[in-house]
């Protein structure tokens, strides 16, 4: 098969979502006739979708490094995303000052900022400075109020803290309204409920988490002790 009919075989499949076959299609082809930053740049998108992410870092890197050899606006902005999505990795398996180093890159290029800083606020939330988290969801909310990321993650910490309940109760309304199905969202609008003492609508809430995810630790802690309570 041509390989320029392998690429559009495989992008045509990755649109698609169906991930796996779309890796098979890129890996089969032979970048002595196809640009091979761009074949990279889609076999670490699929390692990506698929979560083997040691595989994904291998090819996003490439694509990284490459940015000095990119020609037009688009090439660039494949680097940008591959750049963010090096940092999401780094922070899911817990290389925190990579992921750091790389968000604040984009910062710097003025890439996706209300992204950049919920991520930032992860990062700072996973270290255990809730204060600098709120200030980057705060941050990222400044810069698109209605990114559900950031405000599900700050309803979430400010229930977490007890510090504001009513509002941490609209923010998670309000990303539940943007994002009905994401368990994370349905789990955080749980965990306010539960932290308000409204253990019904804490339980309804977490029960649609854990249908949408239920390997989910976090939810089933939540879920156990909304179910304590009820006892």
């Amino acid at each position: 098969m041509d390989e320029s009919n392998s690429l559009n075989e495989g992008i045509a499949l990755y649109n698609q979502k169906n991930y796996a076959d779309a890796l098979t299609s890129f890996l089969s082809i032979s970048t002595d006739d196809v640009n091979p930053v761009e074949v990279a740049y889609y076999v670490g998108l699929c390692y990506s979708k698929l979560e083997r992410y040691d595989d994904a870092l291998l090819y996003l890197e490439q694509v990284v490094t490459a940015e000095n050899e990119m020609a037009s606006d688009l090439d660039l902005q494949r680097v940008l995303q591959c750049r963010y999505l090096l940092a999401v990795i780094y922070c899911t398996t817990g290389r925190r000052k990579l992921a750091d180093f790389e968000l604040k890159q984009l910062l710097d290029l003025g890439y996706k900022k209300a992204s950049v800083y919920a991520s930032l606020a992860f990062i700072a939330w996973e270290e255990d400075n809730i204060e600098k988290c709120i200030e980057y969801y705060n941050k990222s909310l400044a810069e698109d109020g209605e990114n559900p990321t950031a405000l599900n993650g700050l309803g979430y910490v400010l229930a977490n803290e007890e510090r504001d309940l009513a509002r941490a109760l609209g923010y998670c309304q309000k990303a539940i309204a943007i994002a009905p199905d994401s368990p994370a969202c349905l789990d955080s609008l749980g965990w306010v409920y539960y932290k308000m003492g409204l253990y019904g609508e804490s339980k309804k809430y977490l029960q649609l988490a854990k249908q949408k995810n239920p390997s989910n630790k976090l939810i089933d802690e939540h879920l156990k002790l909304v179910l304590q309570e009820e006892e």
